[in-house]
């Protein structure tokens, strides 16, 4: 490879690892950086992608552990009921046509970037949530169910789903912000981890990037973690930050597919 290629690859690990140990999401910008800065095809970025997140989360995870910040009976239910549907929606999403699934992907971005800011808005006089009795098996069955939604659509559309996977916990367990962050990584490598076996048994896994991927990740992952620490009292700046980065690759995206419009 290139040596330019080198260096971009290993960029883009570090950028997606590194959002991921900040704000426990990351992952969707990954696919749109290996289109567009790695050059690889639709199908074969997505499954690239997948493996190059679950070895960021996982190393995301381990450093997140440490720090304390992971409640490891919600991860597991989280993570094992998600990968059902993972499978589910991986499967689903590798037979779909590419161009279409990446125009989904983008409409999928510029919702989780409303989704973003709407949680960065002061209420006034709002109620306190109230936290779910997830230690209850109705509340372990709540908390699957939403898991196996929840995997269904991150194998659908090759992302780790952490972004996704956050507001799931914090709704399904009321634990705090930065536990959410630390225990959604378990979800996010067991759910890519998935999405990346089913892409390469049909040789949709491009090694060397990804390796090149996971290797600037590690770099980016630590450097997240101690950010995310550090900068708790800053999260509401940074996750606004984070989402208008979604908001501009999302409408790069919509406009170099637009043509996935035309059926026929």
């Amino acid at each position: 490879m290139p040596l330019s290629e080198i260096v971009l690859a290993l960029l883009c690990g570090g950028i997606v690892s590194f959002m991921l140990g900040l704000v426990g999401g990351g992952s969707v910008i990954a696919t749109p950086l290996l289109l567009y800065v790695a050059g690889l095809a639709p199908h074969v970025a997505i499954g690239t992608s997948a493996l190059a997140t679950a070895a960021n989360a996982l190393v995301n995870l381990v450093n997140h552990a440490r720090a304390g910040s992971v409640r490891w009976a919600s991860a597991l239910v989280f993570a094992v009921s998600g990968m059902v549907g993972a499978a589910i929606g991986s499967s689903i999403g590798k037979a779909y046509d590419g161009k279409r699934l990446l125009f989904l992907l983008a409409l999928l971005m510029l919702a989780i970037g409303a989704m973003m800011l709407r949680r960065t808005r002061p209420r006034v006089n709002a109620a306190p949530v109230p936290v779910a009795p997830a230690a209850t098996p109705r509340g372990l069955v709540t908390l699957a169910a939403v898991a196996v939604l929840t995997g269904g659509v991150a194998g659908f559309f090759g992302i780790g789903g952490g972004i996704l996977i956050v507001p799931a916990l914090l709704f399904g367990t009321g634990m705090p912000l930065i536990a959410a962050i630390g225990t959604a990584l378990l979800a996010v490598a067991c759910f890519a981890t998935t999405t990346a076996v089913n892409y390469a048994l049909s040789g949709l896994v491009n090694w060397p990037v990804a390796a090149l991927y996971i290797a600037g990740g590690v770099v980016g992952g630590a450097a997240g973690t101690a950010a995310s620490v550090r900068l708790s009292g800053h999260r509401t700046a940074l996750t606004r930050i984070f989402a208008a980065i979604i908001f501009a690759t999302a409408f790069y995206m919509l406009y170099r597919n637009i043509g996935a419009l035309t059926f026929g």
